[in-house]
């Protein structure tokens, strides 16, 4: 595997939709050659984890974690936009041979957030609760019962400035049969919580949906058919560590309009790109595995096409 930081070979254009690019290459010098000062809305992204066992697609340790991604952050400043955000999926990882918790991904957020200069602030810490994720660590979960199942990864949403563009009301969700029914009726017992909170006139009003939790449970099956039947009729390997399409989709919707850039300097196999494009976002993308990147082709319709002939001719 490559090292992320010295790749000797120049940014190359994988492949190119109407509203977006994806690029082979090292992250920080493709950034810098493509994307200007300020111009990208939101970067999401899922870089490698600090876990102890080696994973294919490469992972930094715990111990260097935080120093290996400095650099990257530099950039992401950079490119931000001053109401842009940054979006960071971490897994949880443990420390080798204990039932102990690493820190590393709390280690990065303070990091990032307490940097001399260009520090980022925390508009909100979310978590991704996964409800199909294997009992992990086996160990300590199902051999000697000693924890409980690990399923939910940190995901931290920095900005440059408390000022981050942000709208709710464009990821509400359904609301409960309860609410429905309090709306519906009108009647609640108004006035001062136990908690001090005061429930005021116009709580039962109908708001177009309820306000989400910062905990969002998505299921990641890894059951992505029409990619991996893509990336095995092409004779490549399919990225190993996808998540789901739900997930950058809700801080595309959250936190961008139609038409703002979306960056992915991780891409894997190019979910972001794809929820972006489908949004009505341009998107800019970045991996430096050709396997993965060119087997992303499949998300995008127009080049599916393109990615079985090639197959095919070989």
């Amino acid at each position: 595997m490559p090292d992320q930081h010295h790749l000797e070979d120049s940014p190359e254009l994988a492949y190119r939709t109407d509203l977006g690019e994806a690029w082979l290459g090292d992250s920080i010098e493709t950034l810098e050659d493509r994307c200007d000062d300020e111009s990208v809305d939101l970067i999401v992204t899922s870089p490698p984890f600090a876990l102890q066992r080696p994973k294919e697609y490469g992972n930094e340790s715990q111990d260097s974690y935080k120093d290996w991604f400095l650099p990257f952050a530099d950039e992401f400043w950079r490119i931000l936009k001053p109401t842009g955000s940054l979006v960071i999926d971490l897994g949880g990882a443990w420390e080798a041979g204990q039932p102990v918790k690493s820190i590393y991904a709390f280690e990065l957020l303070v990091s990032l957030c307490r940097r001399p200069k260009r520090p980022f602030v925390l508009a909100q810490d979310f978590y991704w609760y996964n409800p199909a994720r294997l009992p992990s660590p086996a160990q300590w979960v199902t051999v000697e019962r000693k924890r409980a199942k690990d399923a939910v990864n940190y995901l931290w949403w920095l900005a440059k400035t408390p000022d981050a563009k942000a709208n709710n009301t464009k990821v509400l969700r359904e609301y409960t049969d309860s609410m429905a029914r309090l709306i519906e009726t009108g009647t609640y017992n108004r006035g001062r919580r136990p908690s001090g909170h005061v429930v005021r006139e116009g709580f039962t009003e109908d708001r177009g949906g309820a306000i989400p939790p910062n905990i969002l449970a998505i299921s990641n099956t890894g059951n992505d058919r029409e990619y991996l039947d893509a990336c095995k009729h092409r004779g490549l390997r399919p990225h190993p560590a996808r998540f789901p399409a739900r997930l950058p989709e809700f801080f595309i919707e959250f936190l961008t309009d139609p038409g703002d850039l979306v960056v992915d300097p991780f891409a894997g196999s190019n979910v972001t790109g794809a929820v972006a494009e489908k949004h009505g976002r341009r998107w800019f993308a970045v991996d430096i595995d050709p396997d993965y990147l060119h087997g992303s082709k499949a998300r995008f319709k127009h080049l599916q096409m393109t990615l079985n002939a090639t197959a095919d001719a070989g």
